[in-house]
């Protein structure tokens, strides 16, 4: 039978196809509408799904619409009912099959759980909200998922990420990232102190709650300190950044003492954040984060959820689900390209499912000049203080990077680690020294190819590496993406 999972409605929809208990796709929505961060299905996703694996027998939700609905209504946001109605809204795509709903982080915890490596584990999922909880603690084993500790709105620590993303003029629930960038050039101490005294409580004596948000910020926090203006915002996000690990590093030490694990499993949308990701091996000898740690990828964990004996078993995890392009160029003539023009863009196999590109749809570039960090964010049309990552072969990360746990723990650029050798890769390197590194393992994909051919002609081990698009706009998807991105941008495109 054919069960098709969908996060949608909300934000970053996505939809994931298992046949019988096999996941064979999974796609955002936006690769295939061009709408960055598309919150609903769209005609071309569905229709694909549909005509490549055929019709679905059931859909799994990845949320409760019904207390979703009631929280929306204690928030002052109305009643929402008809917007939640998830039987009519999937009939406007013509999907009119049995549907069960999940609770939402039930959904990032089976995500992350049934994709890990491990047969029990600590599973913490922090994100702006659920239907009610914002962050949640869960003992697994074996199968099982019980949950330990919740926090509910609104109490969220996500959402007050969020909301000083959008104090520090950027666009909440999609550019916290870009903050996380920014904290860097800031002075993490000169407003710490105040977003400590205004917003977040970390009690001393009592790591029963591990913080307390002070005020409901759902609509945001704009009017916070009028007097701090465009040039205090690096300030503003260096703070936020530090009170977030602060609280991030409570939360872990809650959820060790509640489980005694040593196996970490971390989801939801906070789990993004590559800065503080590292802390958790204070406390937890082994972490996965799931590549696709959000809410699009509880589109995977929704079935998971209600399948767990369908979890997926390390051998068989990839995050390559997406649209698939065959390739026409080998791995020899993009290396070669590579050396004598310095970038350029590989669009080649599966896409990936998550927010960061891996290899398949790429924008590549030697790390070694001083100009091609510039000449990137140009193409991208990206603010020039932004970083870029590595990828590197896995054998030889830890020559080149302090890495935090184990090698094999940053295949999917989850955390930060400090380069040993900064003055060699310019364009990799973020202005505190760190880089976001991707490993790869000896496993035939065809990044893993190219970085072995691009060695053997460079002697260097390693690519930058950034997600094929620009500045507001969904990765390249398919062959016409890929042409009109090379037409568009000026820069060879690898199919």
């Amino acid at each position: 039978m054919i069960t098709w999972g969908i996060s949608a409605n909300s934000h970053d929809a996505a939809l994931a196809v298992f046949c019988d208990e096999k996941l064979v796709f999974a796609s955002h929505s936006e690769r295939f509408s061009g709408k960055k961060n598309d919150p609903d299905l769209c005609d071309q996703l569905v229709n694909y799904a549909r005509l490549t694996y055929g019709e679905p027998g059931r859909v799994v939700w990845y949320e409760k619409p019904w207390a979703k609905t009631l929280r929306q209504l204690s928030a002052g946001q109305g009643w929402n009912h008809r917007s939640n109605n998830i039987k009519k809204y999937l009939a406007k795509y013509n999907i009119h099959v049995p549907i069960t709903a999940k609770w939402h982080h039930h959904s990032h915890a089976a995500a992350g759980y049934y994709t890990s490596p491990f047969e029990e584990a600590a599973v913490v999922v922090i994100d702006a909200i659920g239907e009610f909880e914002t962050l949640t603690i869960w003992r697994a084993q074996g199968d099982k998922l019980k949950q330990v500790y919740s926090q509910s709105y609104p109490n969220s620590l996500g959402l007050w990420y969020s909301s000083m993303t959008q104090r520090c003029y950027l666009k909440p629930n999609e550019e916290e990232y870009i903050l996380m960038g920014m904290a860097a050039y800031g002075d993490p101490n000169r407003l710490t102190r105040d977003l400590l005294d205004d917003f977040v409580s970390l009690p001393n004596d009592d790591y029963s709650q591990p913080f307390r948000i002070k005020q409901n910020l759902h609509r945001g926090c704009q009017n916070w300190r009028p007097d701090l203006i465009v040039n205090d915002t690096f300030d503003i996000a260096a703070a936020t950044q530090q009170v977030y690990e602060m609280a991030f590093d409570r939360v872990l030490q809650q959820a060790a003492k509640l489980t005694g694990s040593y196996n970490l499993v971390l989801m939801g949308g906070c789990a993004l954040n590559c800065l503080a990701n590292p802390i958790a091996y204070k406390y937890f000898k082994n972490t996965w984060i799931m590549p696709n740690p959000g809410d699009a990828g509880s589109a995977i964990g929704a079935v998971l959820a209600d399948r767990p004996q369908w979890r997926i078993e390390p051998q068989y995890f990839t995050p390559f689900l997406g649209y698939n392009i065959e390739p026409t160029a080998s791995v020899k003539e993009i290396a070669e390209y590579l050396l004598a023009n310095k970038i350029c863009g590989v669009a080649q196999g599966p896409a990936e499912f998550g927010p960061r590109a891996l290899g398949n749809r790429s924008l590549l570039a030697d790390p070694r000049g001083p100009d091609v960090k510039d000449r990137v964010n140009d193409i991208k049309r990206r603010q020039q203080f932004r970083p870029f990552a590595p990828v590197i072969l896995e054998e030889v990360a830890d020559q080149y990077f302090d890495l935090c746990g184990h090698s094999s723990d940053h295949r999917y650029m989850q955390f930060i680690s400090r380069c040993r050798h900064p003055e060699l890769f310019p364009a990799i390197i973020h202005r505190d020294g760190t880089s976001r590194v991707q490993t790869v393992p000896k496993d035939g994909s065809r990044i893993r190819q190219l970085l072995e051919e691009w060695y053997e002609l460079s002697g260097c081990p390693l690519l930058l590496n950034t997600s094929l698009n620009i500045k507001g706009q969904p990765m390249v998807n398919d062959h016409k993406d890929a042409l009109a991105f090379e037409h568009h941008y000026s820069v060879k495109v690898f199919t």
